[in-house]
């Protein structure tokens, strides 16, 4: 199974909500005052660049932020169509599209916050182009993640993709495979834990980073930033696309201090919005 299904994360919605919730007050979204906005996210980067706007330009901008931290890519969006989330910021376009496809959610983007490039890590060669005739490479197993970790290999030469394949490639979809590489399916992530076990491992940006690594030094090859249309988006569900609090939120995110934030503090590892 390439995408983990609602009922599932449902199970454990409510649990990873509560453990997972962090910064003040309580938002409209959890039956609070109605004028704080609860965004999800994952920890990094998106938790960090939220944190930075909660602590430094929020109180200025009149805007009250709850940040409430995941670690999957399906309880922010299904806790944002029910309600729990005013928002959420960890996720590209593709996915989301995907997503709303497959789930029958109704959530849109609002903004582009910045480009987290996905990478290939190993601990076996610091050489995409040298790994082992029938290597096996970890992918995540997610419809667009997927895709998108194949393209990366394509576009280095390491295989070749059919004509037209798109952000929901998959291994059916390669029509040359000169190292006969083997693909291993696992959750986004777990890819982290699987270098171990693996030659290589195309891991998103915010694994990579929670695990210690970093894509500028780490990685053995990086996505370029160059027409990427894998920026995070910061998502709401539709119709509350002008709630004030969101616009408020999307103004600080394009601002120039969360730019400067971003490029000192990743040094390249994530990048504003519109750096390709």
């Amino acid at each position: 199974m390439r995408t983990p299904t609602i009922a599932a994360a449902a199970a454990a919605a409510a649990l990873g909500l509560a453990l997972t919730a962090c910064g003040s007050g309580s938002g409209s979204a959890a039956g609070g005052d109605g004028d704080t906005l609860v965004v999800g996210a994952t920890a990094v980067p998106a938790g960090e660049v939220l944190t930075y706007i909660q602590d430094h330009l929020a109180a200025d901008a009149g805007l009250k932020l709850e940040i409430r931290e995941f670690t999957d890519y399906v309880l922010p969006n299904t806790a944002l169509q029910e309600g729990s989330l005013d928002a959420n910021l960890y996720q590209n376009q593709p996915y989301l599209d995907d997503f709303n496809a497959s789930k029958g959610t109704d959530l849109v983007p609002v903004v582009q916050a910045y480009l987290p490039p996905m990478g290939v890590y190993s601990k076996k060669t610091d050489d995409v182009t040298k790994l082992a005739d029938g290597a096996t490479v970890a992918v995540p197993n997610d419809t667009t993640n997927e895709g998108r970790a194949l393209k990366l290999l394509a576009a280095k030469g390491v295989i070749t993709l059919k004509d037209g394949a798109g952000t929901d490639a998959s291994p059916r979809d390669i029509t040359a495979n000169p190292k006969h590489l083997r693909f291993k399916e696992l959750e986004a992530a777990q890819l982290p834990r699987s270098l171990d076990d693996v030659a290589a491992a195309v891991i998103n940006n915010n694994y990579a980073q929670d695990a210690g690594l970093s894509p500028t030094r780490d990685a053995i090859l990086l996505e370029s930033a160059r027409d990427n249309p894998y920026a995070n988006i910061l998502a709401v569900k539709r119709g509350n696309e002008d709630d004030p609090r969101v616009r408020k939120l999307v103004k600080l995110l394009g601002s120039a201090d969360v730019k400067k934030f971003i490029e000192e503090k990743y040094q390249g590892s994530v990048l504003p919005a519109g750096s390709g």
